[in-house]
């Protein structure tokens, strides 16, 4: 049983770091196509996107500690 943790950690690990990625890939293609078509508003956009960014990286966080907690128990 120990080993099934040992794989549900590095799944949920993995899945976390997938996610993160295409939420923040998602969120630059979104922003430079929004600068693209106002370039006035790049500094709005810009502020936007990376408190958005910062958020998902947080969730992406606490998903691979749960899955280190997980591994260790």
């Amino acid at each position: 049983m120990e080993g099934l943790g040992f794989l549900g950690a590095g799944i949920g690990a993995g899945l976390a770091v997938i996610g993160a990625g295409l939420g923040i890939g998602n969120i630059a293609a979104s922003a430079a196509e929004g600068t693209a078509r106002q370039p006035e508003a790049t500094s709005e956009i810009r502020t936007t996107m990376i408190i958005a960014a910062a958020l998902i990286e947080g969730v992406a966080l606490f998903g691979e500690v749960i899955c280190v907690l997980l591994a260790l128990k």
